[in-house]
């Protein structure tokens, strides 16, 4: 989505899906998309397209996907189309990789459902998600960043939870992972923190030391916990002392323990159970709660 640069010469229009979209055909005969304000104004089937005016060109995929960003490019409005493409423009600059055509489409069609919602008052609120902050910070601050610029460029105020979106969008695409798989991740995580709030009774400080060690052990646990590269002791002796020290926060991994079960039918093991007790003990420190020990 992001090619850029003349086309050439003496390419002709295939089919003019409104003033800005135009689709042309490529030597294999693969349809391309080609867009720039103006581009299609006037223009026939057959016409020669205006090199000068292409601002972004990319090859259109076949069967229903195909169909689908054609009524997507058809309906859009093009400012809408203009100031997404501009902002995942930034956001590559910013994180220096190619974030690719399907995440500027799925922007595209994000965006304009927000702006349909809001032009009819309906907006759906959403968690501020302060663990994606901590776990993601550049694409975080690559997502707001696009927020902003998209709304600036559309005049148009976007609700604060937008960067949280883009984030989502942002992570799926930057990693060789199947789609999705950034955002059961952070859903997991946040299951796990809200087990250890409920079991705390407080609501943590994500602004803390401790929340953002906590946040990213976590992470990563799960992590190893899909590699299979879980942490083992055959010394328990540490374990056993913890456990028996730290009641509460032991009940309190226990919960995380049968969550992870149920949510990866995998098992946690003691060694990593422990790094969840301690860490849970070191939060309830932090805000003061009533000694763990028993």
């Amino acid at each position: 989505m992001t090619q850029k640069g003349p086309q050439r010469s003496g390419t002709l229009a295939h089919k003019v899906l409104n003033n800005n979209v135009v689709i042309s055909l490529d030597e294999q005969g693969r349809e391309r998309v080609l867009m720039g304000r103006g581009l299609g104004f006037g223009l026939k089937a057959s016409d020669t397209i205006d090199p000068g005016k292409v601002e972004k060109t990319f090859i259109l995929e076949g069967g229903e996907d195909g169909d689908r960003t054609r009524r997507m490019l058809t309906d859009v409005p093009y400012p809408v189309i203009e100031a997404v493409s501009r902002a995942v423009d930034q956001a590559e600059r910013t994180l220096g990789h190619h974030l690719g055509r399907r995440l500027t489409l799925a922007v595209i069609d994000h965006i304009q459902f927000v702006l349909e919602r809001l032009d009819k008052g309906i907006r759906i609120p959403t968690a501020s998600m302060p663990e994606l902050r901590v776990l993601h910070p550049r694409e975080f601050a690559a997502a707001t960043a696009m927020a902003a610029a998209i709304a600036t460029a559309l005049e148009r105020e976007l609700p604060p939870e937008e960067a949280v979106f883009l984030t989502m969008h942002l992570l799926n695409a930057t990693r060789d992972e199947p789609n999705g798989t950034a955002a059961l991740l952070f859903r997991r995580v946040q299951h796990v923190v809200h087990t250890v709030e409920n079991g705390l009774g407080v609501t943590l400080d994500v602004e803390s030391p401790d929340y953002a060690r906590f946040i990213l052990h976590i992470q990563f646990l799960l992590q190893r916990l899909v590699s299979r590269t879980m942490l083992r002791n055959a010394d328990s002796s540490f374990f056993e002392f913890a456990k028996h020290s730290y009641p509460r926060s032991f009940g309190i991994a226990q919960q995380v323990k049968a969550y992870v079960r149920a949510a990866t039918e995998s098992e946690l093991t003691d060694e990593e159970l422990l790094y969840v007790i301690v860490h849970v003990e070191r939060l309830a420190s932090q805000i003061g709660a009533e000694p763990s020990g028993g």
